[in-house]
């Protein structure tokens, strides 16, 4: 790892650069927030909801119905009068 200050190659498990001592941990630029977490999983969320209409829409015509002897139970019940 090279010193940002002097540029001088230290061993990655250093903490301090062996010439002029200036710290080598590198600051994070940014760290998600939870409300970008939340924003971003409601992205995702609503991306996959829309996707799903959409591609069900399209593959409708190719969709094909359960026949009725596979769901006897779906069948309608016909009430006998006696």
């Amino acid at each position: 790892m090279k010193c940002p200050s002097c540029s001088t190659e230290n061993k990655d498990h250093f903490t301090h650069c062996k010439k002029c001592g200036a710290n080598l941990h590198v600051q994070a630029m940014w760290t998600p927030t939870w409300q970008w977490h939340l924003k971003t999983l409601g992205m995702i969320y609503v991306g996959l909801i829309v996707l799903y209409f959409v591609l069900n829409a399209l593959l409708k015509p190719y969709l094909r119905e359960i026949p009725p002897e596979v769901t006897p139970w779906l069948k309608k019940v016909q009430k006998i009068h006696s």
